[in-house]
């Protein structure tokens, strides 16, 4: 389920198709998210999930599947 809502949101913010996006897909170098696309894309996942990623945490996240395990991790 979050992998899936995560792919929404990464597809709204970088304009990519949804079915592209896997949990290996790296944000900067497969799809080209700068810093601001990358926090449009934190902060879509903290409003959607209703949780709060602190920065440092956010720093870690290098690809798609770091993504959801932030997410796993802040609702558990």
């Amino acid at each position: 389920m979050e992998f899936e809502k995560l792919q929404e949101i990464i597809a709204d913010v970088l304009n990519v198709n949804a079915d592209e996006i896997t949990m290996e897909t790296k944000f900067v170098d497969d799809l080209g998210a700068d810093s601001l696309d990358i926090f449009q894309i934190i902060m879509g996942i903290e409003e959607a999930f209703d949780i709060e990623i602190d920065n440092d945490d956010a720093e870690k996240i290098v690809t798609v599947g770091d993504a959801v395990e932030q997410i796993k991790n802040a609702t558990n």
